[in-house]
C-alpha cells in the first residue's frame, strides 16, 4: 500500500548552559578563530565525519554523471499531493507542490544518511553557537551562487528563514516559531537567534531549510501558487513541466557546489523525472512499458502477482527488497475529534473493533503486512510491556491519564481471521453502550440521538477492498459508513481545512525525532490549519511529553520519553492503525549503478544512484 505524505525530515544539537558573564563576539571578523566552530551538528553532539572529511562513506567518488533517472513521488513534503501537482511552489500551504523542487534549493546544512541525525555544512562551512545555545553563527561559504550566477549571501539567508517563518507551510513555519531572529552581518555571517527553552533539535531543522534568492522573491508574492521555476541555488533547475501529469529537472552545469565533501558522488543523472498518474493501475501499466523506469512498490497484491509481463521475465525488470532501518511511521485511518461523534474515546475504540487486520493481510494482501501498534513502530522508541522506572518519572506527574498508560502497552487486539470476529464485535458493541450509545432498529444513536454515521475520506481507491469488509463490520453495529472519492485537490483543501470524519495518512517518523512531532500531536497544531494533526489531539498529557522528547538531552532520554508519549497516545485510540513492512520493496528496469555500501536510514535514491550505460544498452535502453 501507498506511504501516505509524511512531515518533513527534519530532525538538534545540546549545549549547556551559559556561564555567567562569558563574553561572545558575533562581530569577530575571522569566523575560523571562533572557538567551538563545528563543521557539522547532530542532536546530541556525536559526529561520524571529522573537520577533513573529503566524501561520505556511501557514495562512489567515480560514480559516472549522464543519462536519466525516472520514477514517481513516493512522499511528499510541504503541500506535495502524490498524483498530481498544480504549483512549484511546495513551502506554503496553497496549492499542490511538484516532485523534486527540494532540488533546486541549497540550505545552510545537509544530512549524512548514514547517521541518525548529523547535517554537515553546505552553504554554510562551518558554525559556532553560544554557550547558552540561543545564538548559532553560520559562516558562509563565499562561492554560494544562485543558478543564474548571483552570489548567495548571508542577506538571502535571513530573508529566507523569517519568510518561512512567517509565510511557510505549517509544517515549518510552526517548528521554526521559537526562531526569534535571523540576521546578515555582512555578506558572509549569518546569525540566528532563538527563544529560552526552544527544542532540542530546532538549530538542525533551521539548517535544512531551503535558502531562497531576496532579491527574486521581493518582487513575488511568495505565498502565491505558481508554475513560473523559481531563481534557486541547488544542484538542479526545473526542465520541462506539463501541470499534473510530469515535471523534469535538469542538472546545472556549473553548479557551484559539486566538488563539496558532501556533494562528491552525489546528482550524478543529468535529468530527473517525475510522472503523476490518478490511477494506480494506469501507473502500473507505465511502469511496465517503460514510460519511467524506478518504481517502489506499496501495493502487497501487485507485488505478489503483478510483475509476470515480458520484461520482468527477461530481466529487463528486477525486483529487489532493501531492509528499513528506519521507524516506519503511522499509517493508518486517522479519526477526526474535533467532531462530536468522535469526542468519546471508547466510541474511537470501537469503531476500531471491527476493522479485521488478520483477515484483510491473509485474504488481500497475501500476508505482507505486520499490524502497527506504535506510533514508533519498527525502533527501539516503541513502548513494550510495562512502564520503566525512568518512564514513571514522566508518567506519574501527569494528571488524568488513564489506568492502561500505567499497564501493558496496549495494542490492537488480533482477530480469529473470520473476517467477522463475533467476540471483538461483541466487545465494540459493550464500548458503545459504555458511551451512551444506543440501537433504533438498525441505527445506532449517539447519545443525543442523532445516527453514528462515518464518511471515509480518499483521493485514491487503493485502499477500498480493505474498507468494504471494514464498512460491513461497523453496519453489523448499525453504524452507517461509506466511502467518499474526491479529486486530489479537494481532498488536499479538506484536509486543510480538517473536514473529514475518518481519512487514511502515513506519517514518517526520523530516528532522532523532536520538536516536529508537535506539529502532528501537539494542542496548537490541532488549531492550525493546514497542520499534520488530522485527528485533532489536544491532549495536556502528550503535549507534556511533546516538550520531554524536544527537549531530551541524551539518546536515553530521548527513547524514554518517546516511550512515554507512545503509551499515552495509544491509550487515546486517536487512529485505526493499519499495517507495515519493515523493508522497501523495489523494481527497476535495469538501468541503474548504485554505491556498494548503502546508507543506513535512506535509499538515497536517486540522489547517490546513476545512470549505467552499459546496462541499458544490454537491455536495448539506449
Amino acid at each position: 500500500m501507498r506511504r501516505r505524505p509524511g512531515s518533513p525530515t527534519r530532525r538538534g544539537v545540546v549545549l549547556g548552559l551559559a556561564a555567567a558573564g562569558l563574553p561572545w563576539d558575533l562581530r569577530a571578523e575571522d569566523v575560523h578563530a571562533e572557538a567551538g566552530e563545528r563543521h557539522g551538528l547532530s542532536s546530541f553532539g556525536e559526529l561520524k565525519y571529522a573537520k577533513t572529511f573529503e566524501r561520505f562513506d556511501y557514495v562512489n567518488p567515480m560514480a559516472p554523471r549522464g543519462g536519466r533517472f525516472s520514477g514517481q513521488l513516493a512522499s511528499t513534503i510541504g503541500n506535495q499531493a502524490l498524483n498530481t501537482f498544480n504549483t512549484l511552489n511546495i513551502y506554503v500551504l496553497r496549492g499542490e507542490g511538484a516532485a523534486g523542487m527540494n532540488l533546486t534549493f541549497d540550505s545552510l546544512m545537509t544530512r549524512a544518511l548514514d547517521e541518525p541525525d548529523a547535517v554537515y555544512g553546505l552553504l554554510a562551512r562551518g558554525v559556532t553557537a553560544s554557550p547558552d545555545g540561543l545564538t548559532y553563527a553560520f559562516s558562509l561559504r563565499p562561492q554560494a551562487r544562485f543558478s543564474d550566477g548571483s552570489r548567495l549571501t548571508a542577506r538571502d539567508a535571513a530573508f529566507s528563514l523569517l519568510l518561512l517563518r512567517e509565510k511557510g507551510h505549517p509544517e515549518i513555519s510552526q517548528v521554526i516559531r521559537d526562531m526569534t531572529d535571523a540576521r546578515a552581518d555582512g555578506d558572509g555571517r549569518l546569525v540566528v537567534t532563538f527563544a529560552p527553552g526552544r527544542a532540542r533539535d530546532l538549530p538542525l531543522i533551521v539548517a535544512q531549510l531551503p535558502i531562497f534568492s531576496a532579491a527574486y522573491y521581493g518582487a513575488r508574492d511568495f505565498e502565491a501558487s505558481t508554475l513560473e521555476a523559481p531563481l534557486g541555488s541547488g544542484p538542479y533547475r526545473v526542465g520541462a513541466v506539463d501541470p499534473g501529469r510530469s515535471i523534469a529537472l535538469e542538472r546545472v552545469p556549473d553548479y557551484w557546489g559539486a566538488d563539496l565533501p558532501v556533494n562528491v558522488g552525489r546528482n550524478n543523472f543529468e535529468s530527473i523525472r517525475y510522472e503523476y498518474f490518478r490511477d494506480r493501475t494506469v501507473a502500473f501499466e507505465a511502469f511496465k512499458s517503460g514510460a519511467f523506469t524506478y518504481r517502489e512498490e506499496f501495493t502487497a497484491r501487485v507485488w505478489a502477482t503483478g510483475y509476470d509481463f515480458p520484461a520482468a521475465a527477461e530481466g529487463r525488470v528486477t525486483r529487489e527488497t532493501v531492509p528499513d532501518a528506519r521507524p516506519t511511521g503511522t499509517q493508518g485511518w486517522w479519526i477526526n475529534t474535533r467532531r462530536d461523534a468522535f469526542r468519546d474515546s471508547r466510541v474511537r475504540e470501537a469503531i476500531g473493533l471491527c476493522f479485521d487486520f488478520e483477515w484483510a493481510n491473509r485474504n488481500l494482501m497475501f500476508g505482507a503486512y505486520t499490524r502497527t501498534a506504535s506510533f514508533f513502530e519498527n525502533s527501539d522508541l516503541k513502548a513494550t510491556g510495562k512502564p520503566s522506572a525512568a518512564e514513571l518519572a514522566l508518567l506519574d506527574p501527569l494528571k488524568d491519564l488513564p489506568p492502561e498508560v500505567f499497564g501493558e502497552a496496549w495494542t490492537p487486539p488480533v482477530s480469529d481471521g473470520s473476517g467477522q470476529d463475533r467476540a471483538l464485535l461483541k466487545r465494540a458493541d459493550a464500548l458503545l453502550r459504555e458511551a451512551g450509545c444506543t440501537r433504533s432498529g438498525n441505527a445506532l444513536l449517539l447519545p443525543g440521538g442523532q445516527p453514528l454515521t462515518i464518511e471515509f475520506l480518499d483521493d485514491d481507491p487503493v485502499f477500498q477492498p480493505v474498507t468494504q469488509p471494514f464498512i460491513r463490520n461497523l453496519g453489523l453495529l448499525g453504524i452507517r459508513a461509506s466511502i467518499r472519492l474526491v479529486d486530489a485537490a479537494q481532498y488536499q483543501s479538506r484536509l486543510k481545512d480538517f473536514d473529514f470524519d475518518l481519512t487514511p495518512r502515513r506519517f514518517g517518523s526520523g530516528v532522532t525525532p523532536g520538536a516536529e512531532l508537535r506539529e502532528t500531536y501537539g494542542a496548537r497544531a490541532a488549531r492550525t490549519a493546514g497542520s499534520n494533526n488530522l485527528s485533532g489531539i489536544a491532549d495536556p498529557a502528550a503535549d507534556a511529553l511533546l516538550t520531554a522528547v524536544a527537549d531530551a538531552g541524551s539518546r536515553d532520554a530521548l527513547t524514554t520519553a518517546c516511550r512515554a508519549l507512545d503509551r499515552v497516545l495509544r491509550a487515546g485510540r486517536y487512529w485505526v492503525p493499519m499495517w507495515y513492512a519493515s523493508q522497501h520493496r523495489l523494481a527497476l528496469w535495469d538501468i541503474y549503478g548504485r554505491p556498494a555500501n548503502p546508507p543506513r536510514y535512506d535509499l538515497a535514491a536517486p540522489t547517490t544512484w546513476w545512470f549505467d550505460a552499459d546496462k541499458a544498452r544490454r537491455i536495448g535502453r539506449i
